[in-house]
């Protein structure tokens, strides 16, 4: 396995001012001292992208999208695709999040055509699956994430060019975590899974990050639970100190 990744979604936050000067102090952090052992990946709102392309130019900082539409073109209103991405420069492609998935009603079969076109643009998908609180309650939280991976992966991954972000769904902006032991059951049925889909070389060699409140106190816990590659931070990645501190972890 490679260097873990840490990567900030900062959703429909920031502006142009703000979000800029948190730019800027990530990457003058990136730029001096010594580098950090993980890969730093930062998802902004569509209007920042291209400003961040040019502040982390040279920094080592990865730039993605929040999401992308299935086809490369079109008669789309208000959508953008995996090519648009990643020419404003992104490297990186959010899809499946929980939140798309609900306020959009985005299906397995969705994201798995999201992931393909993200393929096609050469971003790598980092595909979101988890389970509500009512399904962890009713003993269902496997077999949920496992017909998630089976229904919106793309085929035939190549090594790193796949990530996978396990959030929990009860515990995405609520303050709640994971307890480690679950983390661990639940990364270590993924990585059987991507296993017995993709053979052992290729499923091992697919990041499986953690989401959901992760915050610098509870960041070295989480990234030490066998089969955590890194992370998916939401609100700590608005702030350059928190999120360099995670990262830092």
């Amino acid at each position: 396995m490679g260097r873990q990744l840490i990567a900030g979604n900062w959703k429909m936050n920031g502006l142009f001012g703000p979000g800029s000067a948190q730019a800027k102090e990530l990457a003058a952090r990136a730029s001096a001292g010594t580098p950090l052992a993980a890969e730093l990946l930062v998802c902004p709102p569509a209007q920042l992208l291209l400003p961040f392309a040019e502040i982390f130019q040279d920094s080592g900082i990865a730039l993605g999208g929040q999401d992308c539409h299935t086809a490369a073109r079109g008669a789309h209103t208000g959508d953008i695709s995996a090519e648009m991405l990643a020419d404003a420069g992104c490297t990186y492609v959010i899809v499946g999040h929980s939140e798309r998935r609900a306020d959009h009603g985005e299906s397995d079969a969705e994201v798995k055509a999201k992931a393909e076109a993200a393929r096609g643009a050469d971003l790598i998908p980092i595909v979101c699956v988890g389970e509500t609180e009512d399904q962890r309650r009713s003993g269902k939280a496997l077999s949920v994430i496992e017909g998630q991976i089976r229904g919106s992966l793309p085929e035939n991954p190549e090594d790193s060019r796949l990530v996978i972000a396990y959030e929990p769904v009860w515990a995405i902006g609520t303050g709640l975590t994971a307890k480690p032991s679950d983390v661990q059951e639940v990364h270590g049925h993924i990585r059987d899974l991507l296993s017995g889909l993709f053979g052992l070389e290729a499923g091992a060699a697919v990041r499986i990050l953690y989401g959901g409140s992760v915050k610098p106190a509870n960041a070295a816990e989480l990234l030490a639970v066998p089969n955590v590659d890194g992370a998916l931070v939401g609100g700590a990645s608005l702030l350059a100190e928190d999120f360099w501190a995670i990262a830092a972890t």
